[in-house]
């Protein structure tokens, strides 16, 4: 679908093309000097026009030519910066459709839980990051995952109460929709054995009904409500370290999911010249008239930085047995899981899709669970129907366990898979425990969605999953496990090639935020955004592609990464 939509707006992308080398900087480049220039590389364009080539011109920000070395090389004047692919791997700059990219930023120096074996790991991790901190500091991030650990038991706040009593303490699952908080964090929130469950929360008791530290989904705000706020340096050094991850992982776009309060700092990163990574800021979809008073539509803004998608909940996640599902949890079997708060009371989400989607904002809302996925495609045809046709590109993130039925209406609604290859890698640790293994047939189901044309856009979730795309990559065609489990793939049926990866890392993840025309492919004419690879991941073994390195990022036509 996207290489249909991308060819229709082909001639009018060389006619801007040719209009550009008329003006003054670029009428230079006519006369065949380029700024940048690499030679002897296997460049991989994703541009049906001329798929592959050995070398590409980059003039300002913007890619001047593909082709072969010979003919990149005569573009070179005594000013421009050459560089030797030496056979290398070419790409488009990776676009990571979801992050939470200030967090991820906070997470580079957070305490990191993540490859935590067992509870006593955790714990020990812990306490040796708190006697590094300030007393009466708070400690937060983590991003543990129980699953790691022999029977998977939860932790409780008794296990970390010893080794955090100077530090009250939020950690949270690396779902994000799980906490562990320890007493002193309870006390400070007011949290007791009376405290009621918010609406699309849960505080988890033990058998006296005394809160165990665990909080689900929409009652962690009961502790984040207490948590001081970070100042604006304290953000400020957070988006440098996460634009310098990203940098380093090759990733030149992101869409960050929860950027919020947040544009400004990214702003004033960009002011500075620091910025590294093309940012579309997400809102909530709960504050969506902020936007709308303002008459701001859907990527409003910048090449570098843009407005105008919303994001929202339907539910939670597998990991939490707080995502929605039609039938009970096999290994939970009191629970379907959780509606989300923003969900309630019915009808509401409806209503605010609908006003933002008339308004000319995107819509991307978070759903997990397979009624999760139905609900929210419910609404996205009822609220197409009431605003009637427009090029709206409703997104659902995750579309991570989807009944068969559901699966061609991604393709027949021309609603977007937002989604993260990783994370079936990850769960698929664990998944059939949680629903059995006929629901999981369907589950991170790339090749159906395809198959039923529907566009993917592939992301990361950062931090709930490392940013690296390669990861990504791997998981997407492999679907090999983490544990080593599945070596010819979980659900092997819906296993991609490396090309339909790659696309959605790029085009894919471009048109998921209204981009396509300026990004996604190396296409003369558009941003000058690439990577190098120190090996091609289109020729080797599929299990490695992981251990490839980024050897180089170019970002607006300015290398931003070298590899050293």
């Amino acid at each position: 679908m996207i290489d249909c939509l991308y060819q229709s707006r082909w001639i009018v992308s060389r006619i801007g093309f040719f209009l550009m080398l008329t003006s003054p900087v670029m009428a230079g480049a006519s006369a065949g000097f380029a700024d940048l220039i690499i030679t002897n590389a296997m460049v991989r364009t994703l541009d049906e026009a001329r798929p592959t080539a050995e070398a590409v011109a980059l003039l300002g920000n913007r890619l001047l030519a593909v082709g072969t070395s010979r003919e990149i090389a005569a573009m070179a004047g005594p000013k421009t910066q050459r560089v030797d692919g030496s056979g290398r791997l070419v790409l488009p700059g990776f676009n990571d459709a979801h992050v939470h990219f200030l967090a991820g930023g906070f997470a580079v120096t957070n305490v990191d839980l993540r490859s935590a074996q067992t509870p006593e790991e955790m714990a020990r991790r812990l306490g040796e990051y708190a006697r590094r901190q300030p007393k009466g500091s708070w400690i937060l991030g983590g991003d543990w995952d129980h699953e790691n650990w022999p029977g998977a038991p939860l932790p409780t706040r008794q296990m970390i109460d010893g080794v955090t009593a100077d530090h009250p303490v939020l950690v949270r699952r690396l779902d994000g929709h799980m906490v562990l908080a320890n007493s002193l964090a309870l006390k400070l929130a007011g949290i007791t054995r009376e405290t009621q469950d918010p609406a699309g929360g849960e505080i988890v008791r033990d058998a006296s009904g005394n809160p165990t530290g665990i909080l689900k989904d929409a009652a962690e705000n009961l502790v984040q409500k207490v948590i001081p706020p970070k100042t604006a340096a304290e953000k400020l050094q957070a988006a440098r370290a996460a634009t310098d991850h990203a940098a380093r992982c090759g990733v030149t776009s992101v869409t960050d999911m929860s950027a919020d309060a947040d544009v400004g700092i990214y702003q004033q990163l960009l002011e500075r010249g620091e910025l590294k990574t093309r940012i579309y800021a997400a809102r909530s979809i709960v504050s969506w008239e902020t936007l709308g008073q303002a008459g701001v539509r859907a990527a409003f803004g910048s090449d570098w930085l843009r407005i105008g998608g919303l994001k929202g909940f339907c539910d939670g996640s597998l990991g939490s047995t707080t995502a929605l599902f039609f039938e009970p949890y096999r290994d939970k079997p009191d629970t379907r899981g959780l509606l989300f708060d923003e969900m309630l009371p019915p009808g509401i989400m409806l209503r605010r899709v609908e006003a933002a989607d008339r308004q000319g904002l995107q819509v991307m809302i978070h759903a997990i669970g397979d009624e999760a996925n139905y609900q929210i495609l419910e609404i996205y045809r009822e609220v197409a129907a009431r605003n009637g046709p427009r090029d709206r590109r409703f997104r659902i993130e995750h579309a991570q366990h989807l009944r068969p039925s559901e699966i061609p209406r991604f393709g027949a609604q021309q609603v977007i898979a937002s989604m993260q290859p990783y994370h079936a890698a990850d769960d698929g640790r664990w998944c059939d425990k949680r629903i059995g293994a006929e629901r999981s047939r369907t589950t991170y189901a790339f090749r159906s969605l395809l198959n039923a044309g529907a566009v993917l856009a592939f992301g990361s979730d950062w931090t709930v999953a490392p940013l690296e795309p390669l990861k990504g990559i791997k998981a997407a065609v492999t679907r090999q496990t983490l544990d080593g489990r599945h070596p010819h793939g979980w659900i092997p049926e819906e296993k991609i090639s490396v090309d339909e990866a790659v696309r959605a890392y790029t085009l894919g993840s471009a048109y998921a935020e209204f981009a396509e025309r300026v990004k996604g492919s190396l296409t003369p004419g558009k941003l000058a955004d690439l990577v190098m690879l120190d090996r091609d991941i289109y020729r080797i073994d599929p299990v490695e592609i992981d251990q490839c390195q980024v050897l180089m990022t170019v970002v607006d036509g300015r290398v931003v990464y070298q590899a050293p």
